[in-house]
């Protein structure tokens, strides 16, 4: 195991990463930027050191100031946490020549696996389902054109080096189609410094299903189970569950089986998620997969009693996998909500600012993963996610039942969040019902007035 590690990441995710170093005798090592000096991570972790102004380009995107930070701090590994550069192959490559452990896979895992066009050809040369679509990125808007006709509309344009759901766009028609291909691969070539896109076939009522596996570097690969993640707003992930309440046993077992498939095609190791789309119909397709640990990993620890941190760690350590597929049991019922400080009634503006009075709910059978706290001042440089409220219970009736409690007793004052917003969808009846699909947001806002959206607790 590690002696010291440093965390290149900030809010709840670096603190999820302390909490789990604290237990296993690790000693931790946080980087900040000037905005997040009084960042509760910063001030839980052993040592601190920052790396830069404001703005995450100035600070959390420099590799080198995150590796000189590792160097000058001496520390064994770093790992990255979700976003920020979690997912950059160049940056898990210099970890690699420094002789810094990256607590990840390695550069080629997430090179070949982070090039959606790639993964895909990857996983279905393994047997794995795929949308229908192109092979490999479409250069021309008349190449795109007629794969869009030979597979049907409604298609949708993805850009290769995609992510949060920029550079995409859908087409439902060919006189729609070349001003969406165009949007799409300028759109893509603005937030990644790379245009290319492929096509898919549009799934129509999907829901989104994604696995989270366990691979280690001696070719033992599990999967701990399902998260239904088609509560989404913009493509961005809101609300997500586990297990899915569309699944059958025989579903969880055909998706696990080819989640398993997926990771083994690469060589894959440490901890990684297959993403899937489900039509009504229960036939289900490889989307993507994601090279990290995921903001919604707490509904999976729930149901499966797995630390993924220390799994990680672990993993990264050369260590075997202590469980076989057969160990793994997933018992009750987990829902995550993501709380965000924005305005929902607003177009969901974000809302920075201080924090005036905190208080987070509790009791049995109740998680809240956060950096904030009454008098910390929330920065306007970064997302705007400050929270996560996991809860947990025998069924999903209970665990449903618990969300809506502690969304009630959750009190933040100074700015406005999203929690009425998710309160208002855990009670909506199609969603008691688990009857949704990825487009459900944009039809529960469509019916919904925007008052019910308004925090109770105003600034």
């Amino acid at each position: 195991m590690f002696k010291k590690i440093l965390i290149a990441n900030r809010g709840e995710i670096a603190l999820r990463i302390i909490r789990a170093c604290k237990e296993l005798g690790v000693e931790t090592v946080a980087v900040y930027s000037e905005a997040d000096e009084q960042s509760l991570h910063v001030q839980l972790a052993d040592g601190a050191i920052c790396i830069g102004p404001a703005a995450g380009s100035d600070s959390y995107l420099r590799a080198e100031r995150i590796i000189a930070a590792a160097e000058i701090t001496d520390v064994d590994a770093i790992h990255p946490g979700y976003g920020f550069l979690s997912e950059d192959p160049d940056f898990a490559e210099q970890c690699e020549e420094c002789k810094i452990k990256f607590i990840g896979p390695n550069s080629e895992h997430i090179r070949q696996m982070g090039d959606k066009a790639t993964a895909r050809a990857t996983v279905a040369a393994a047997g794995v389902p795929t949308v229908p679509g192109s092979e490999g990125v479409v250069k021309h808007p008349e190449d795109g054109l007629k794969i869009a006709e030979k597979i049907g509309y409604p298609v949708i344009i993805k850009a290769v080096a995609g992510g949060g759901g920029r550079g995409m766009r859908l087409a439902h028609n060919s006189i729609s189609f070349q001003k969406e291909f165009t949007a799409a691969s300028s759109e893509a070539e603005k937030a990644f410094g790379n245009g290319a896109v492929y096509i898919e076939k549009f799934i129509e009522e999907p829901r989104h299903i994604e696995f989270q596996i366990l691979a280690d570097e001696h070719g033992n690969v599990i999967h701990l189970g399902e998260r239904d993640c088609s509560i989404q707003r913009r493509h961005q992930k809101v609300i997500e569950e586990s297990p899915s309440p569309f699944m059958t046993p025989e579903l969880r077992e055909k998706m696990g089986d080819a989640a398993i498939k997926a990771a083994k095609a690469c060589n894959y190791w440490n901890a990684g998620t297959i993403e899937f789309l489900v039509d009504k119909h229960r036939n289900f397709y490889f989307i993507e997969m994601n090279t990290r640990i995921q903001v919604e990993h707490p509904v999976t620890e729930e149901v499966t009693g797995i630390d993924l941190i220390k799994e990680q760690f672990r993993i990264a350590s050369g260590e075997k996998l202590l469980l076989e597929q057969k160990d793994v049991q997933m018992k009750g019922h987990a829902i995550e909500c993501r709380i965000c400080a924005e305005n929902p009634s607003m177009n969901f503006a974000p809302s920075p600012g201080e924090i005036s009075l905190y208080y987070p709910p509790g009791g049995h059978g109740v998680r809240v993963d956060s950096h904030i706290y009454g008098g910390y001042t929330i920065p306007k440089y970064y997302d705007s996610m400050i929270a996560k409220v996991i809860t947990v219970g025998r069924n999903r009736e209970l665990a449903l039942s618990r969300m809506n409690r502690a969304l009630n007793e959750y009190l933040i004052r100074g700015i406005f969040t999203n929690i009425s917003f998710a309160q208002s969808i855990i009670n909506d009846p199609d969603f008691v019902r688990g009857n949704y699909t990825t487009r459900f947001i944009e039809e529960f806002m469509q019916r919904t007035p925007k008052t019910l959206f308004e925090s109770k607790h105003r600034p």
